[in-house]
């Protein structure tokens, strides 16, 4: 049997601090970073991704960052297409990929090597679920997946349209539900030997996080960039605009909702991602939890950040030795 590349994931909820703890792994162990996440992909939207900056990198390359235009589609059958060719690369100068995001179905996708049908979708019965979503809005519509699929139904937020219409397209093309579709690449066996860690924390300090994210966030100027995007004509029928943070501001500037709603429903709605997030990798296998303890000073926090390293290190070195 052919012998496994090694491969590092870290993911975890949104706000758990991935970003911080990912340099000190790829320090650690000569990474290069791919992130796996659905919104830091684009160009122009930097503040409401949470988007690393080039001086924050610390001189390690990432792929996936600010590579697509907003008007571009990106999917999982992308992510993994171009998550694929990275890791080529990065074999290649003899480097170790190191996979970091939230987004968990992209994760699942790349490590399982999960097989998609994207490219052969009937246009016409798509147009028509687009269609019958305009004619009845999400929350019908989900509840038509919930009828045929109820596991994808619970997964999919009757706000993601175009996830949920995927997965009625799916059940219409092949008499199944999607979910025991995705059920059956979930079994594959890896072509990785990979660690796969969970960042975690105690719920309540988590929200607080996302609630003081969120502050940051519009001081920064969140409302002026996204008011810079619509400005490009970038509007809110486009899926990157429909990402958290951008979405609601832009229902703000359309005079729809006061600025107060809008971030109300900001960090509300992340909160919501957040358990979300949590719920789908409980459910994977082979991952390991990383959870954090709270920490008052940057003394406990450099001490923790220590901890979680050693703890890690237990797992890499059987993989990269």
């Amino acid at each position: 049997m052919m012998d496994k590349r090694p491969l590092i994931v870290l993911t975890g909820p949104t706000a758990a601090g991935k970003t911080e703890l990912s340099l000190r792994v790829a320090e650690r162990y000569g990474c290069e970073i791919i992130s796996a996440d659905s919104m830091q992909v684009y160009k122009y939207m930097d503040i409401g991704s949470a988007k690393i900056g080039a001086e924050e990198m610390r001189g390690i390359r990432h792929h996936l960052i600010d590579v697509l235009l907003p008007e571009e589609e990106f999917s999982v059958y992308r992510f993994v297409q171009m998550a694929k060719q990275a890791i080529d690369e990065i074999y290649s100068r003899g480097k170790i990929p190191l996979v970091v995001g939230g987004t968990g179905f992209y994760i699942r996708a790349l490590l399982y090597d999960v097989e998609f049908t994207e490219e052969s979708a009937d246009s016409k019965l798509r147009a028509r679920l687009e269609a019958l979503a305009e004619e009845i809005g999400p929350e019908a519509l989900h509840d038509r997946l919930r009828e045929v699929d109820p596991e994808s139904a619970e997964i999919i937020h009757p706000n993601n349209v175009k996830r949920v219409i995927r997965a009625l397209e799916f059940y219409e093309q092949n008499a199944r539900p999607i979910s025991e579709h995705n059920e059956e690449q979930k079994a594959k066996e890896s072509p990785y030997d990979f660690c796969y860690f969970v960042l975690n924390m105690d719920r309540a300090v988590l929200y607080d996080r996302i609630e003081k994210r969120v502050d940051k966030m519009v001081k920064d100027g969140l409302k002026a960039e996204v008011d810079r995007l619509r400005g490009m004509g970038y509007s809110r029928e486009l899926v990157s605009m429909q990402g958290l943070g951008y979405k609601e501001y832009l229902d703000h500037l359309n005079g729809e909702i006061t600025e107060d709603e809008a971030i109300y429903r900001i960090k509300r709605d992340t909160r919501h991602f957040a358990k979300r997030q949590l719920t789908w990798f409980r459910r994977e296998r082979d991952v390991i939890w990383l959870d954090k303890n709270v920490c008052a000073t940057k003394e406990e926090e450099e001490a923790e950040t220590k901890r979680l390293l050693e703890r890690i290190d237990g797992y890499v070195r059987a993989v990269i030795d």
